[in-house]
């Protein structure tokens, strides 16, 4: 284990980390840009890579044995993709993907920087490490070239989707969905690192971070933290409720306050934590259910949003696998009830969301087995090996919905990603 002062390290010297780190098959970078803001949580900034992923889990029965190491081991980091669903329940994805994740992965770093309040800490194969990170040199590139994004869901599919969704909560299916699409171009030449950092300058985010899975990326500027377990608290802080910022103060906070008492949004937010509270209780201790905050309004650089904390105890003897068929996925991310909002979500979209509403993250090993990992908005998937790019997004469709305003909603989500492409979309 090395340790090096902040001090000691140039200004560049996350970027130069992650511009080496990225050589590896095997990386995951969390990043947390510094924006701690009253009970919303951040990622702990931290950094792995590896060579190889020996006896990676592939599913979520394989995952406790897996993550069952010796103490004092670097994290395991990976992903959880959207179709692990179809492992917790009786549920299944046929639309179209252009991106063809793996269900789940995680890999044991080689090595691991993780950053403390004033210095750098090297777990791991430390030798050489810090030299070639120095020596690493950060290119200056141009904004990447990307055509015009091609919607898999046409505008009007997407109206009609809205609207027959609708109709369905009216009949008593659902109380609410999230209905996502999907936005691609194809033949792309990306640079994934360069790519990342300017998604991350254009929409800052608390949980951001980049992912490389082989020929397979994430770059991710997500806001949501999906769990967080540190002893004895395990904590969600799900998102449903998105205005735009104001161009000066007074039309800012008139947005913020605007937001807060919009009796829509206000009961989506509800019915998603009522949807997390009942998840937890699943694997907490009895009675420690709580909600600390509820409807608080945060800002980021283009939008604000109604989050909502509810955090527990959680049980002796729980593992994450355990926790994860509780929980996974983010019920801001289906609707309520949940099963019936998947079934439902897979008939009306087009495309399956890959690692889109999904989660990554890293989890240390047993016996605390403590752990961070995100939602996946607010993201761009990205395949080197055959140039597939897609940005997905969506909103929650309750019954006061508006199609042409939800899908408003959607084009204000992508607008930080576009600015990181330096394309537009071409709406059909």
């Amino acid at each position: 284990m090395l340790t090096i002062p902040l001090a000691d390290l140039p200004a560049n010297f996350r970027a130069r980390a992650l511009q080496w780190a990225a050589g590896f098959v095997h990386c995951a970078y969390f990043e947390p840009n510094d924006l701690q803001q009253s009970a919303a949580g951040t990622f702990s900034r931290l950094l792995a890579v590896a060579s190889a992923a020996l006896d990676a889990p592939g599913t979520l029965a394989a995952l406790p044995a897996y993550l069952n190491g010796p103490p004092h081991q670097p994290p395991r980091c990976g992903f959880i993709t959207y179709d692990v669903k179809n492992e917790i329940e009786v549920l299944s994805s046929a639309n179209f993907s252009g991106l063809a994740w793996p269900a789940l992965h995680f890999f044991l770093p080689e090595t691991c920087l993780y950053w403390q309040h004033d210095a750098v800490v090297i777990q791991g194969a430390v030798t050489d490490v810090l030299a070639a990170i120095l020596a690493t040199e950060v290119p200056a590139l141009p904004p990447p070239a990307v055509p015009p994004l091609r919607a898999r869901m046409p505008r009007a599919d997407y109206l009609q989707a809205v609207a027959d969704v609708r109709e369905d909560i009216l009949n008593g299916e659902v109380y609410e969905l999230n209905l996502c699409q999907e936005f691609y171009a194809e033949g792309v030449a990306l640079d994934p690192v360069a790519t990342f950092w300017r998604l991350n300058e254009a929409s800052p985010a608390p949980y951001a971070g980049f992912l490389r899975y082989h020929d397979h990326y994430l770059l991710c500027a997500s806001p949501e933290l999906f769990l967080e377990h540190y002893e004895p608290v395990i904590m969600s802080q799900p998102i449903k409720g998105t205005r735009r910022r104001g161009a000066t103060p007074a039309e800012d906070e008139a947005q913020r306050l605007a937001l807060l008492y919009d009796e829509k949004e206000r009961a989506e937010n509800l019915m998603i934590v009522d949807l997390v509270r009942n998840d937890l209780a699943r694997i907490a201790l009895p009675g420690t259910v709580a909600v600390p905050e509820l409807f608080g309004t945060y800002g980021f650089k283009h939008v604000w949003q109604l989050i909502s904390t509810v955090e527990a105890e959680l049980r002796p003897n729980v593992n994450l696998a355990d926790i994860l068929r509780a929980t996974f996925p983010m019920g801001s991310m289906t609707g309520a009830p949940k099963i019936r909002a998947m079934q439902l979500i897979e008939q009306y979209e087009v495309s399956r969301r890959g690692l889109y509403s999904g989660s990554f993250g890293f989890v240390w090993p047993e016996p605390g087995g403590e752990f961070e990992f995100n939602v996946v908005i607010r993201s761009l998937q990205y395949r080197a090996d055959t140039g597939y790019l897609s940005l997905q997004v969506g909103s929650a469709i309750t019954y006061d919905s508006v199609p042409e305003q939800e899908y408003a909603e959607c084009l204000l989500k992508a607008q930080g990603m576009l600015e990181a492409l330096a394309t537009v979309i071409k709406e059909q």
